[in-house]
């Protein structure tokens, strides 16, 4: 067990976690707040060329170059603008490389709630063409459902196939003419 796993288990109390919601479309979501860095309104990132869809380029936060996630697309939903409630949730996420800041772009922060281990359902198996595997797992709060992610398996995960795969085959830039 890693020290910054140590300090997760010590920030749960008595069988509960604190997670903090946010929205996206008309569903609810939830991730570990000992996870969150920060949440900022939305701001303009500069562009990666050849990245994923989802991955909207990088944010300079106070000297660190940050991956901008945008979990909607992630998520294949349908695209939104983006609005002043529109904001970026800075999370550490565990890499093969090690913990890396990341930020996750959702349409609203809803809240911080306590939620019991003993009222986490696990998440559904809808078969091996949908990918749940990033779910942690689901829970009522307030008459709401809240799927609840690994944020580890949604963005690092991704992040390290993408990281491998550019390593295995740099682009190649196209040729000029002479």
């Amino acid at each position: 067990m890693t020290m910054s796993d140590q300090i997760e288990d010590a920030g749960r109390t008595s069988g509960s976690r604190q997670m903090l919601t946010f929205v996206l479309g008309t569903e609810t979501y939830g991730i570990d707040i000992l996870r969150v860095q920060e949440i900022r309104g939305w701001t303009v990132v500069t562009h990666i060329p050849q990245a994923p869809d989802h991955v909207l380029g990088v944010l300079n936060l106070r000297g660190s170059i940050v991956p901008i996630v945008d979990l909607r697309m992630r998520f294949a939903l349908e695209r939104a603008e983006y609005t002043a409630v529109t904001v970026i949730v800075v999370v550490s996420v565990n890499t093969p490389s090690g913990r890396r800041p990341f930020g996750v772009v959702v349409d609203a922060v809803s809240d911080v709630v306590d939620i019991k281990d003993a009222d986490v359902k696990p998440a559904p198996d809808l078969g091996s063409h949908f990918a749940t595997n990033y779910i942690r797992g689901l829970a009522c709060v307030a008459d709401r459902m809240v799927v609840l992610l690994d944020i580890d398996r949604l963005v690092g995960a991704d992040m390290s196939v993408l990281s491998e795969e550019s390593i295995e085959s740099p682009p190649s830039l196209p040729a000029r003419a002479a």
